[in-house]
C-alpha cells in the first residue's frame, strides 16, 4: 500500500500503528510551512484507514515541536492574514484533528514541547517523554496569551492553580516534573522512546478497535456532565460491543485460555 506524502511531515506505518513525524528539524519542528495542514491531513488519513488502530506523534531531530515559527510570525502585529485565519486559525484545525481522533493517539515527546507544541502533546490521549524532554507554555514570553487549546487542556491535566502558574510564568519544566504533574505517564531514555511508544501503541492496536474507540469517547465525554449520563453512555457502548465478533472472540479466547485475535468487527 502506498503511504501518503507530505511536505513537512513523515507518515509511516508499523503494523496497525500510524507514525506521524513532524519533519521540520531545521526549525525545531516549529509550526510553519505546511506543518499544521499536514498534521490535520495525516490524522484524517489515519482515521480513514481501517488497518490503522493507533497513532503515534513524534518529532524529527532534537525537538518535538517548539510552537509557532517566530520567523514566520515576525511580520508584526496584524500580519497580513485573512480575517478568517485570524478568527479560526489553521492551528485550531490541527489541534482538533488530534484531540477529536476516534483512534488512540500517543505523543512520543522526544525533546522540547513548547507553546503549541506542548498543547499538541496535551491533545493526545497518552504522552511518553524522553528524559531530555522539556515542556513550557511560553506564550507569555512573547507577550501573548495561551492558544491552541491550552486553556481547555492544561487545567484538565494539572489542575487550575498549576495551569495558571505555568501559563502566567512560561516556566520550563523537565520530564520528571511533567511525570509528577501527570502530563506524561512515563519517562524513558531518549534512545528507548520510540520503542516504548510503539510497544504501547501495538498493545493497544492488538485490542478490539470498536470497544477501544467507544471507551475513548465515553472517557472524554465523562469529564463533562453527570454520573448518570456517563452510566448511560457506558451502557450504550457496552450493548453495541456485545453484538460484535470481537466480543465473541474475547469470550471464546478466555474460555479456551488463549490470546484473543481481534478483527475489528
Amino acid at each position: 500500500m502506498t503511504l501518503p506524502t507530505y511536505e513537512s511531515l513523515l507518515y509511516t506505518r508499523d503494523g496497525h500503528v500510524a507514525v506521524l513525524t513532524f519533519n521540520r528539524p531545521q526549525r525545531m519542528n516549529a509550526i510553519g510551512g505546511t506543518l499544521k495542514q499536514d498534521i490535520a491531513a495525516a490524522i484524517r488519513e489515519a482515521e480513514r484507514n481501517d488497518a490503522v488502530r493507533a497513532i503515534v506523534l513524534t518529532g524529527a531531530g532534537p525537538a518535538f515541536c517548539t510552537g509557532g515559527d517566530v520567523k514566520e510570525m515576525s511580520a508584526g502585529p496584524g500580519a497580513a492574514r485573512p480575517l478568517k485565519e485570524k478568527i479560526a486559525p489553521a492551528r485550531d484545525e490541527m489541534l482538533l484533528a488530534i484531540y477529536e481522533a476516534t483512534k488512540p493517539v500517543i505523543a512520543a515527546v522526544n525533546g522540547a514541547a513548547v507553546g503549541a507544541g506542548m498543547n499538541m502533546a496535551l491533545a493526545a490521549d497518552i504522552r511518553i517523554a524522553a528524559s531530555n524532554a522539556k515542556f513550557a507554555q511560553a506564550f507569555v514570553k512573547r507577550g501573548l496569551p495561551p492558544d491552541t487549546g491550552a486553556t481547555y487542556l492544561l487545567p484538565r491535566v494539572v489542575g487550575m492553580a498549576k495551569a495558571c502558574e505555568l501559563a502566567f510564568t512560561g516556566d520550563v519544566i523537565d520530564a520528571q516534573e511533567a511525570l509528577r504533574l501527570g502530563i506524561v505517564t512515563r519517562v524513558v531514555p531518549p534512545e528507548a522512546l520510540m520503542a516504548n511508544a510503539l510497544e504501547l501503541a501495538a498493545r493497544i492496536a492488538a485490542g478490539p478497535p470498536i470497544a477501544i474507540q467507544l471507551a475513548k469517547r465515553s472517557l472524554y465525554r465523562g469529564q463533562e456532565g453527570s454520573l448518570r449520563e456517563a452510566l448511560a453512555r457506558e451502557a450504550a457502548a457496552f450493548n453495541v460491543c456485545m453484538e460484535t465478533e470481537d466480543a465473541a472472540e474475547g469470550v471464546a479466547a478466555f474460555l479456551e485460555k488463549r490470546a484473543a485475535v481481534f478483527a475489528g468487527r
